[in-house]
């Protein structure tokens, strides 16, 4: 689901969608989808001409790319898009007639359901009967959420153990104990050790090898904030490459630098922020905002990227592409590093979550 308002979302048979990125019409039942940019209904709005000679007065260069409607609806056979500064109102006839994209197979978004990948500790006999399930989901999903698996964080370690992962130790230790006065880990000079908010990542991508899996426990809520939010990067890739061929062509063959420099540990590491395969499926994604650094490219090409990384970043950001969730005390999150993004959002009072790495060392 879109944040964009899908208001009347069947009249006379026709259907719409309203996207984060585009419109998707069904004119009529058993008709391909009409595909629209939010961007291209701006400027082609019909309210857009002198009142006389019937000319555009609207210059394609005054139409910005991420330009939004702030509602969809269906009247009759009129499609009506209310801008934050007027009404366009288009004729489902005039749209099916200047249609420039019709969708030949559904474009699935990133999922949202966090109720999909969540798992009850309750309903299992063990541990090792819960971490199985997790991983599996895991492999699978991209992320598994696990509810009431208590806080001994070593068994919860003993039954990933027995699935054949192995603790991946890295330059803040074994365990991160993720607290605002955290004072056993090392390297803690990084914003999740402070209760400022964490925007979009993956862990370690200045590794040439990254830890695969992430498990990150609750021990102790904080009074207040403190979300967690997760992205299938995989579906994101998808979805990018189904709505901008171009975008995806450049986030998988440029290559940019990532830096880590703390007071202890220092790594550079210079690789593309999407790896695919021959498919174009995504093998692995590497995106850290906060150790991005600065990346040779040449001068005409450096702006292409920049637009790419944009039009990536407004997939992932977009709140109906998001699993969301509170990490409470006893339940644990699972994620596949190299496919799942992370975040946080900013919290008051101690709150306490402790990270573990892990590897894959059989299966």
């Amino acid at each position: 689901m879109s944040n964009v308002p899908d208001e009347n979302a069947r009249t006379h048979a026709a259907r719409i969608d309203a996207r984060a990125d585009h419109l998707r019409l069904v004119v009529r039942d058993g008709a391909p989808a009409l595909l629209f940019h939010w961007f291209w209904l701006r400027h082609q709005a019909p309210e857009e001409v002198h009142p006389t000679t019937r000319e555009r007065v609207l210059d394609a260069r005054h139409v910005a790319l991420d330009a939004r409607p702030r509602s969809a609806r269906l009247e009759d056979q009129v499609l009506v898009l209310e801008w934050p500064t007027g009404t366009s109102r288009f004729p489902l006839a005039w749209l099916e007639e200047h249609a420039y994209a019709r969708e030949t197979t559904p474009l699935a978004p990133p999922p949202h359901d966090v109720d999909a990948i969540r798992v009850t500790a309750t309903a299992h006999e063990s541990l090792a009967s819960l971490a199985a399930e997790a991983l599996e989901r895991t492999r699978r999903d991209g992320a598994v959420v696990v509810l009431g698996a208590g806080l001994d964080t070593e068994a919860i370690i003993d039954g990933f153990a027995a699935q054949g992962l192995a603790v991946r130790g890295t330059h803040f230790g074994r365990i991160e104990d993720l607290r605002t006065d955290n004072t056993s880990n090392q390297n803690t000079d990084q914003l999740g050790y402070t209760d400022a908010p964490v925007d979009l990542h993956t862990d370690q991508p200045f590794l040439e090898e990254p830890p695969r899996y992430q498990l990150l426990h609750g021990i102790r809520a904080a009074e207040d904030g403190g979300e967690n939010l997760l992205v299938d990067a995989a579906a994101a890739t998808r979805y990018l490459r189904g709505v901008d061929a171009d975008a995806f062509e450049v986030l998988t063959t440029t290559t940019v630098t990532f830096h880590r420099r703390q007071r202890g540990f220092e790594k550079v590491l210079h690789a593309p922020l999407l790896r695919v395969d021959g498919a174009g499926e995504l093998v692995q994604v590497r995106h850290s905002y906060f150790t991005f650094a600065p990346f040779r490219e040449p001068f005409d090409r450096m702006e292409g990227f920049y637009r790419a990384y944009q039009r990536f970043a407004r997939v992932i950001h977009e709140p109906a592409h998001q699993w969301r969730l509170l990490i409470a005390p006893g339940d644990f999150v699972l994620y596949d590093n190299h496919r799942t993004l992370h975040a946080r959002t900013g919290f008051r009072g101690p709150r306490w979550v402790r990270g573990v790495y892990f590897d894959e060392v059989s299966r």
